[in-house]
């Protein structure tokens, strides 16, 4: 057997966002939320689109989004390449879901919490060694609580280190699939006794797909690819011409200590730099 890759938009909201993923949603959010407690009973999979309130205001598109107990709104978004502004946009989805509640007239006691989950392929924080973090509204400097009505999540999937023989919770089962599914050839032994674990690999396999659905994964897989492809070249780039740039003040530097020792000839021949360049740091 062979099975999407999860982290793909396409997928991802196939596995966890269609009609047919609430048993598999609600044990998803149970385990990344709430360490498997069966706090969520029963949810709503809801529109991900979130129009704007205002015109000339940006419209923000969600992998999946659903209301869960007690009013509660989830928003979830799988995120592979680390593009710049990421974590404000974020903040922003969080912060839209949690106004748009609204119509025009109705009282601010009617908004109910937001819960931003963020899964990434890429490290958030790298200074902090935890797979899961949280962040809420919080008092800087006695770190009492504001307010629980927006509160941000977010899974970094390259942190998570553990093999298929070390998983312990369902926690760790579902942070696997994410990472693995499309490495696996078969469902892993025990997981089969699992429903909502089961029933995501089911729809993940590749040979249930529709000949429309392959084609477009196979887009969103070449697309996802070549936008990884251009971000690496884009790093060794860079990195490159730092290395440039760090020869050239290296050679700068001699240069000036030369200048009151040596012609301007002789030091071009020692640093490699032109006459005309040695000549402008005076």
């Amino acid at each position: 057997m062979r099975f999407l890759n999860p982290k793909t938009d396409f997928a991802f909201k196939k596995i966890f966002g269609s009609l047919q993923s609430k048993d598999v949603l609600i044990s998803f959010l149970n385990a990344l939320l709430y360490e498997g407690r069966p706090t969520i009973e029963d949810l709503e999979i809801i529109d991900p689109y979130q129009a704007p309130q205002l015109k000339g205001m940006k419209d923000t598109f969600l992998d999946v989004k659903a209301t869960i107990s007690e009013g509660k709104t989830v928003i979830i978004e799988m995120q592979v390449l680390n593009v710049l502004g990421f974590e404000k946009r974020v903040l922003y989805n969080a912060a839209k879901a949690f106004s748009i509640q609204l119509d025009s007239g109705e009282a601010y006691a009617r908004l109910t919490p937001v819960i931003a989950l963020t899964i990434t392929d890429f490290e958030m924080f790298p200074d902090s060694l935890e797979v899961i973090s949280r962040y809420g509204l919080r008092e800087h400097n006695r770190l009492t609580t504001y307010s629980d009505d927006i509160e941000l999540v977010f899974v970094e999937l390259p942190k998570f280190s553990k093999s298929l023989d070390e998983l312990e919770t369902i926690t760790d089962r579902w942070i696997y699939f994410l990472q693995q599914a499309d490495t696996l050839e078969t469902v892993p032994s025990g997981w089969q006794d699992i429903e909502p674990l089961k029933k995501a690999f089911e729809i993940a396999e590749l040979s249930n797909l529709s000949r429309e659905e392959l084609d477009v994964f196979q887009r969103k897989q070449i697309f996802l690819q070549d936008s990884q492809n251009a971000v690496l070249k884009g790093i060794e780039q860079g990195i490159e011409q730092g290395i440039e740039r760090g020869e050239r003040r290296k050679a700068e530097a001699i240069a000036k200590a030369l200048l009151d020792v040596l012609d301007l000839e002789t030091i071009s021949e020692k640093t490699g730099l032109s006459v005309d360049a040695i000549a402008a740091l005076k």
